[in-house]
């Protein structure tokens, strides 16, 4: 029997997407950088990262600097809103990145299970991720067994911060501390101390609409004039949507009170927030602020809407839209079902004669 002759043939070590040979091609090496506050210390902030991987990927021969990604001011819980990150992602899809490096778990995600589809969707394509505080790289043997214990951590120390950042606006809102986004809010601004301050050019608009209501106006006529007069709305657009004139109407700030936690966050993960329906306690804060509507005004509208609501669902329970473009508008009822009448014209031997007539 011939004797057996075994040939070794050595191993080849896999480096990032690349395969080492006798003459090795250099990584190309990306950063993904992010700090979620503007409070974090200076050696985690936003700068200071996108500087040292800058430097430290730069000054290793073997490395070929493939870009810094880096989003500023965003939470890592959720992947979504985290426009350099996906873009990374497309650029290792396409094959421009062999390793990624990063901080830490928690800054390339929050979420263990985006963190664990991501790694995997790189380790796929033979691109490695490297976390430099937990010391762990994706392509190592005990890599995945190590970073999904890690990553269920970092999401636990998440959700932990976001339950102690409710609770922090709970007590504020327990002390009577408003907190009001003004940026889309027309009548007021915020001064240097945080309060907030009439501005009285924005003030008249408020006025205009509420007096408008009283005197019979329809909501969505109220907008169409402010269209025509040339006035913005308080994110800067031309168009007056009735429901935009329903929630001033309906907008307890001005008064000078505030409800505060009229939403709430149901998932940490999603920062999904939804309309506060008993879900957490809400505070109606009294005299928070100077009012632009004396309280009598602001109630008087509001049994005006109740009004106009009561009157316009008729006896099909089929809601009707409220109108005051003529004399009889909101005054003539059916006596049969009380429903309301309309004005309508009827085409009589070509004669065009207007009528009133029950709706139903």
């Amino acid at each position: 029997m011939t004797e057996k002759n075994i040939t070794v043939i050595p191993a080849r070590k896999r480096v990032g997407n690349t395969v080492a040979k006798e003459k090795v091609k250099k990584l190309r090496v990306a950063a993904y950088c992010r700090v979620s506050t503007e409070t974090e210390e200076q050696n985690s902030s936003y700068e200071v990262q996108v500087a040292h991987y800058t430097e430290f990927i730069k000054k290793n021969a073997e490395w070929e600097f493939a870009g810094i990604f880096a989003d500023d001011g965003i939470s890592g819980t959720n992947t979504k809103k985290r426009e350099e990150f996906n873009r990374m992602i497309e650029e290792c899809m396409e094959g421009n990145i062999d390793l990624v490096i990063t901080k830490s778990i928690s800054r390339f995600a929050r979420n263990t299970l985006d963190c664990l589809k991501y790694i995997r969707q790189l380790k796929d394509k033979n691109i490695s991720v490297y976390f430099e505080k937990e010391n762990i790289n994706t392509m190592d043997a005990k890599g995945e067994v190590l970073l999904t214990i890690m990553a269920s951590l970092a999401q636990q120390e998440s959700q932990s911060l976001s339950q102690n950042v409710k609770l922090g606006l709970q007590y504020r809102y327990q002390q009577g501390k408003v907190q009001v986004n003004h940026g889309r809010f027309m009548g007021y601004t915020k001064d240097e101390d945080g309060n907030l301050i009439i501005v009285p050019e924005e003030a008249e608009i408020i006025k205009r609409i509420y007096r408008e209501c009283l005197e019979g106006k329809s909501l969505t006529g109220i907008g169409r004039d402010l269209e025509r007069d040339g006035i913005l709305t308080a994110a800067n657009k031309p168009r007056w949507r009735a429901e935009t004139i329903k929630k001033i109407l309906q907008n307890e700030k001005y008064i000078g009170d505030a409800l505060l936690q009229k939403t709430t966050t149901v998932d940490f993960l999603t920062k999904k927030r939804v309309k506060n329906e008993g879900h957490v306690p809400q505070y109606y804060v009294e005299n928070s602020h100077e009012a632009i509507i004396p309280k009598e005004l602001f109630l008087q509208v509001q049994e005006e809407l109740h009004r106009r609501s009561n009157i316009y669902t008729g006896a099909d329970k089929n809601k009707r839209n409220y109108s005051s473009k003529y004399a009889l508008s909101a005054i003539t009822f059916c006596g049969d079902c009380g429903d309301i009448y309309r004005r309508v014209y009827w085409n009589i031997h070509g004669r065009k004669e207007f009528v009133w007539r029950c709706v139903t």
